[in-house]
């Protein structure tokens, strides 16, 4: 996390909007993240200003933005818009929207079953104006499904031994099927971090809105679902049901059994590192997700 935006960004940033701004910093506490609300003395906060980690992530944003700037109506206030974008500094101005973060906010339960029925619609709007991409699209999530069951197989053989044998069957599982169910399904442009993290509620209408576009990109619907399932789900079924009513369908048996996998190698990744790297806190949400897939009905 970082204090001030760099003089030269400052800059920019206020070059594109009216009178003098301040910037305040509202970065996650990690090294890769650096934004900042930027407002002005009389106006609150007009914007935020973000510096992308690295040139991918820069062009998957400006892609994002580009998206939803096609697809969801500005008057709707559910995504941020894009005021101006500068590949040398790698930097993205945006506007603001009213609300909070969603993430580890205390809502009252029919608030939270309403919030996630509207971010299960807002996703099935933003899936329902996609192609299913070009050829080099598609072979980029061939190889992506390629990296993660490699990295399924290679967490199988790290943790033979060390967690139950119905677990280790799921991973063996991931390492085996991802390929084949992936191939089964179209590709599709994704938001790619639906997470609580990037959704906000504003108290004042309800309303629900969505920000952070750095993972857009075209990939298997069931990604959008993976932290969901893994982190939120198998605790809280009457908020995926809720999701689900707002997305308009429920995912078909490929879609279930691919998801299922792709947390099982997710959770697997997490226990590897935490293992390797002696970080409890990487092993404790290892061992949570697993074992939360290994609950899983259609595991029985």
């Amino acid at each position: 996390m970082t204090d001030s935006p760099p003089p030269d960004l400052l800059a920019w940033a206020a070059a594109h909007l009216p009178g003098p701004v301040t910037a305040v910093d509202c970065s996650w506490p990690r090294a890769t993240s650096r934004v900042w609300r930027i407002g002005g003395p009389e106006d609150g906060a007009a914007a935020f200003v973000k510096i992308s980690p690295d040139d991918g992530a820069f062009a998957r944003e400006v892609a994002g933005y580009a998206y939803t700037a096609r697809f969801l109506p500005e008057r709707e206030r559910q995504v941020p818009r894009l005021l101006a974008s500068e590949p040398g500094l790698r930097a993205l101005l945006s506007t603001a929207l009213p609300g909070r973060v969603v993430r580890g906010l205390p809502l009252p339960h029919g608030v939270e079953l309403r919030l996630h029925e509207d971010a299960g619609r807002l996703l099935w709007r933003w899936h329902d104006r996609s192609d299913t991409g070009s050829a080099a699209h598609r072979a980029q999530v061939r190889e992506a499904m390629g990296a993660y069951a490699r990295e399924a197989a290679e967490c199988r053989d790290a943790l033979a031994g060390r967690v139950p044998g119905d677990v280790l069957a799921l991973v063996e599982a991931a390492a085996v099927e991802i390929p084949g169910l992936a191939d089964r399904l179209p590709p599709l442009f994704l938001h790619g971090d639906y997470a609580t993290r990037n959704w906000l509620i504003d108290a004042a209408t309800g309303r629900h809105a969505l920000i952070d576009f750095e993972q857009a990109r075209y990939g298997l619907v069931v990604e959008e679902f993976v932290w969901l399932l893994g982190a939120l789900w198998p605790e809280r079924p009457d908020l995926r049901e809720a999701f689900f009513t707002g997305y308009g369908r429920p995912l078909e048996p490929a879609e279930e059994r691919l998801l299922l996998l792709l947390t099982v190698r997710l959770g697997a990744s997490y226990l590897c590192t935490g293992l390797r790297e002696g970080r409890a806190d990487l092993q404790e949400r290892g061992h949570l997700a697993l074992g939360r897939m290994a609950a899983q009905p259609a595991c029985s």
